[in-house]
């Protein structure tokens, strides 16, 4: 498939050896996207859009100061590198330290079970926001409004750093959101639901069910009562679950913001209880299948999974190399 990065490696490869020279480290990352975004709200398309994108940053470290560049063009990439150079330099007065990685030269791509989405046509994807419409409306006369958001997006990344490390990433990514609103008097109710896939096109062209149970929580919620305040036992749901740890905890999980903030690492003190023997909590991309799932980083590191929890106790932090490397001293 012709596409803006083809070209561009040669480039990158050579860029890295003429100045990887003038700083410890020096990363070239480039990411092309194809896009198609459609969004109907009621009886209205409001968006219908495909387009192509590319985009990319340069990051240069010298004696631990790190500078930073970003483009959306092609044109004058080499001056980006020299920006990035020239501010890490100016900044740059300890030592550069990051934990050690191998060192790859590697082409991963996700492979598809089915359809490219890339391979529909743009009318067919509207006609599917439609139908999920339509389905969304009919459940019941109470249902006062309705949306349906249809996006797929095709990525493909180069990242070229001093150290050897080539890599060529690839994957596509589509996702349906799906809202009812549903109105009795005064109360109101909103029903929701999410799928994505990496797989296929055809997974979502058959998600019915989903989207009339989205219409059916909002009526059904109309005739529930207020909670009354107090302490409960809950079942959530696990997806959910995954969120709430992911904002409440996963954040302040992250070791820059931690070693950063003195008050913040006295909270997240390693072994502090945070819950009960039997709570667990993992961070990776190494498990295939998901959504989040990659083979490699935006520093090239391979996906692993790290236990931030274990039998309720902090045992865990989300290290970036530098992080990692300045932990271990």
């Amino acid at each position: 498939m012709p596409t803006l990065l083809t070209d561009l490696k040669n480039v990158l490869a050579d860029l890295i050896k003429r100045y990887r020279s003038q700083v410890d480290y020096l990363a070239i990352r480039v990411e092309e996207a194809e896009e198609t975004d459609i969004l109907l709200r009621g009886d209205r398309i409001e968006t219908l859009s495909e387009g192509l994108s590319i985009g990319g940053q340069v990051r240069a470290c010298h004696k631990g100061g790190w500078g930073f560049a970003s483009f959306n063009r092609l044109e004058g990439l080499e001056k980006q590198v020299s920006q990035a150079i020239t501010a890490a330099k100016l900044i740059g007065e300890e030592e550069t330290l990051l934990a050690p990685i191998p060192i790859v030269q590697e082409t991963r791509i996700l492979p598809l079970t089915g359809t490219d989405p890339r391979q529909v046509p743009l009318a067919q994807k509207k006609e599917l926001c439609d139908r999920y419409g339509h389905i969304l409306r009919s459940v019941d006369s109470r249902i006062t409004t309705i949306s349906v958001r249809y996006n797929d997006s095709t990525q493909r990344i180069l990242l070229a750093t001093s150290e050897g490390t080539f890599l060529e990433q690839a994957w596509v990514d589509m996702e349906m959101r799906f809202a009812a609103t549903a109105r009795n008097g005064e109360t109101v109710q909103t029903g929701r639901e999410t799928t994505g896939s990496r797989r296929a096109y055809e997974d979502l062209t058959h998600l019915d069910t989903q989207v009339q149970s989205a219409a059916q929580r909002a009526v059904n919620s109309l005739d529930l009562p207020p909670v009354k305040g107090n302490t409960y036992t809950v079942v959530i749901d696990p997806i959910l679950t995954g969120l709430f740890v992911h904002e409440a905890f996963g954040h302040l999980s992250e070791a820059d913001m931690t070693y950063e903030n003195p008050d913040l690492l006295e909270v997240m003190t390693l072994g502090r209880q945070f819950g009960p023997k039997n709570l667990q909590i993992f961070d990776g991309a190494e498990p295939p299948g998901h959504r989040g799932s990659y083979f490699y980083d935006d520093e090239g590191t391979p996906g692993t999974t790290t236990q931030l929890i274990k039998d309720g106790a902090l045992v865990g932090r989300l290290h970036s190399r530098e992080t990692d490397r300045k932990s271990t001293r």
